[in-house]
């Protein structure tokens, strides 16, 4: 059973702040000399576009890019001082650009022109984007890339809505693919770059389960849970997700859910339990109290329980996981 999988039928289609795109990434990366887990939440809906930035214990900030609708609202670059919580109060400072970010059609997160960086005592150590003269010219950072090592992508988690396709942008094993999740007539097709890699009949018995699948030539673990799907055959319920894990090597670990992520899952809980306060402990459980998530997460070797845990004891495995959370939309 999946607790978070559950949602009203007018849940996903009656606010105009209901995502159109959402994006959670996880790095591997280096704050003030300390290896840190930097988790950058990339939100789109009808009226607002924002990127929340997040490191457990230390910091947590929000960025709005610019409203979706009307572009020519674009902010100016921006950069901003932070105290770390959790670092004896030690100060980073956080530059920003996204005046000419170039984003696919839909996509909260952005493909090129655009940079995210951090610095910790004029030091860089943090750069996501293809603006590198741009950071320099404004900060007057030295760009030292031979030092600077990449920051480690370990883990992807997106919210796709539709009604049968749901298609997702993602770049791994060293490069960018599409993959496309179609489901209709109790069939369930999974594409990667156009080619059919895997199909899934008579999903009223199989609406959970595993395969491998092969992308160019490399292989990739495919779980996939329509519980929700299948069961909204039986009632009015017909807006909930569907959860499907890519894993490559021993998979990566699960972000923490923060900002407008988490407040969809909050919706999604609070609409099956009813009026009331959610208890705090069903949140956070979320992404994990999925069983196919469970088992995704168990069939590595680390055996992987719990977001926090993973946070604490997991990262340099060389894995790496797409998680999507598919939502049927009216």
């Amino acid at each position: 059973m999946i607790p978070a999988c559950f949602s009203h039928p007018n849940t996903l289609s009656s606010s105009s702040q209901v995502p159109q795109n959402l994006i959670t990434c996880i790095y591997q990366t280096q704050l003030c000399n300390s290896p840190t887990y930097l988790t950058l939440t990339w939100s789109k809906t009808l009226f607002s576009h924002s990127l929340t930035i997040h490191a457990a214990d230390s910091f947590s900030i929000t960025l709005s890019l610019y409203p979706s609708t009307f572009s020519f609202f674009r902010n100016r670059p921006g950069s901003k001082s932070i105290y770390l919580t959790h670092h004896h109060y030690q100060r980073i400072k956080l530059y920003w650009d996204f005046t000419r970010a170039d984003f696919a059609e839909n996509s909260a997160e952005p493909e090129s022109c655009f940079y995210i960086a951090i610095s910790c005592n004029a030091r860089l150590e943090f750069f996501l984007g293809d603006l590198q003269d741009e950071l320099t010219k404004r900060s007057g950072l030295v760009m030292a890339r031979q030092v600077l090592p990449e920051p480690t992508l370990l883990s992807r988690r997106e919210h796709v809505f539709g009604r049968k396709s749901y298609i997702s942008r993602a770049k791994f094993l060293g490069s960018k693919h599409e993959i496309s999740i179609e489901c209709s007539g109790g069939v369930l097709k999974v594409k990667v770059d156009g080619e059919t890699n895997l199909v899934i009949k008579r999903l009223a018995w199989k609406f959970r389960g595993n395969e491998r699948i092969f992308v160019n030539g490399i292989e990739v673990e495919f779980f996939w849970d329509v519980f929700n799907w299948v069961n909204s055959d039986n009632n009015s319920n017909s807006n909930g997700h569907g959860v499907f894990i890519f894993q490559v090597g021993d998979g990566g670990i699960w972000p923490e859910m923060v900002g407008p992520e988490k407040r969809l899952m909050r919706k999604s809980l609070s609409s099956v339990a009813g009026p009331g306060p959610m208890p705090s402990k069903t949140l956070s459980r979320s992404p994990s109290c999925s069983s196919v998530l469970q088992w995704a997460e168990e069939s590595s070797d680390g055996g992987r329980s719990s977001c926090s845990s993973s946070t604490k004891s997991y990262g340099s495995n060389g894995g790496f996981s797409l998680l999507l959370y598919a939502w049927k939309k009216d």
